[in-house]
């Protein structure tokens, strides 16, 4: 009898074919065998050579492929497509371009299967960057080798993830955090398929780059999810050009966005954050202070601000 599958893979992409072709190449190369995964690519109107790049791995993967017209940003939408289609109790939400090492799904699946109720699992990703320095990384990756290249990267401790800073402030244990949604970054995260529904999945009023993710990761932790590290779960995001190299506009709008949605005061601190990076400071609201300044500030959580109001806490 065919064990069931594990997990569903989604990976949205727009006009990356190359990005995701080595994508989908460490997914065929997953210690996790192939029968106990799917991928589901949702493309959002690329006109490249993506499709073509999807059906050469038809053979080597369970691999479903859906195309969405051209209207603009809707990486929200196309992630919806992925967990409205997915056939796993697990989610697993990859971005094309970031590449996994070989034990990477199966360390997702160990972290949900070891939780004492839902978990949301963010993976290890070696080689972001905000400002460009990505791109001395090309160098270090031996494509054929992922594995090798994350053991190297981890022996002379380089490239790691940005969120390292985070880490090292509150350890890998941090979801007693008040706010510790705000580095949930979809680059490689998963989440239990039936809560993904019930919230809603992503919110697809977001149409520009950036905040999607951590209102999906806020909605996650308000329905008793338990954010978590593993590091097994490691991947390495190949340079490439980024969207908030020259501004942060798209990110302000959509925080402003998220402010105005939820009204608490914690979610009001995301629009403290600089604009761009020229006016970061040390005193700076960022990702990585955020849950300091609410402790600082004494602010209630979002699920005690909104019963003082005398609002059910939802979705």
């Amino acid at each position: 009898m065919e064990k069931p599958l594990k997990c569903s893979v989604i990976i949205p992409t727009y006009n990356r074919a190359v990005l995701l072709g080595h994508t989908l190449e460490s997914l065929a190369r997953q210690s996790l065998p192939p029968g106990q995964f799917e991928v589901i690519v949702v493309d959002d109107g690329s006109r490249d050579a993506t499709a073509d790049v999807v059906e050469s791995f038809g053979q080597r993967l369970n691999l479903h492929y859906f195309f969405q017209e051209d209207e603009g940003y809707r990486v929200a939408k196309a992630r919806n497509v992925g967990i409205a289609n997915a056939a796993a109790d697990v989610c697993v939400l990859i971005d094309s371009g970031v590449v996994l090492h070989s034990g990477c799904l199966a360390a997702h699946i160990a972290s949900h299967d070891a939780g004492q109720g839902p978990v949301a699992v963010l993976g290890y990703i070696r080689g972001f960057s905000m400002n460009g320095e990505d791109r001395a990384l090309a160098g270090a990756i031996d494509l054929d080798d992922l594995d090798g290249t994350i053991g190297r990267m981890e022996a002379a401790k380089r490239w790691r993830d940005v969120r390292e800073v985070f880490y090292a402030k509150y350890t890998d244990d941090f979801h007693a955090l008040p706010a510790p949604w705000v580095i949930f970054w979809t680059g490689n995260v998963s989440a239990s398929t039936e809560l993904a529904r019930s919230i809603g999945g992503f919110d697809e009023a977001f149409q520009s780059w950036a905040g999607e993710d951590i209102d999906f990761g806020y909605r996650l932790f308000n329905a008793g999810a338990k954010i978590v590290l593993n590091r097994q779960a490691s991947s390495i995001h190949l340079p490439h050009p980024k969207q908030f190299a020259d501004n942060n506009g798209p990110l302000m709008a959509n925080h402003r966005y998220m402010a105005a949605k939820y009204g608490t005061p914690i979610i009001e601190l995301l629009t403290e954050w600089p604009e761009t990076l020229e006016e970061l400071t040390v005193d700076s609201v960022t990702p990585f202070s955020m849950n300091d300044v609410i402790r600082e500030r004494g602010l209630p959580s979002c699920s005690e601000y909104l019963r003082r109001q005398g609002v059910t806490p939802g979705n």
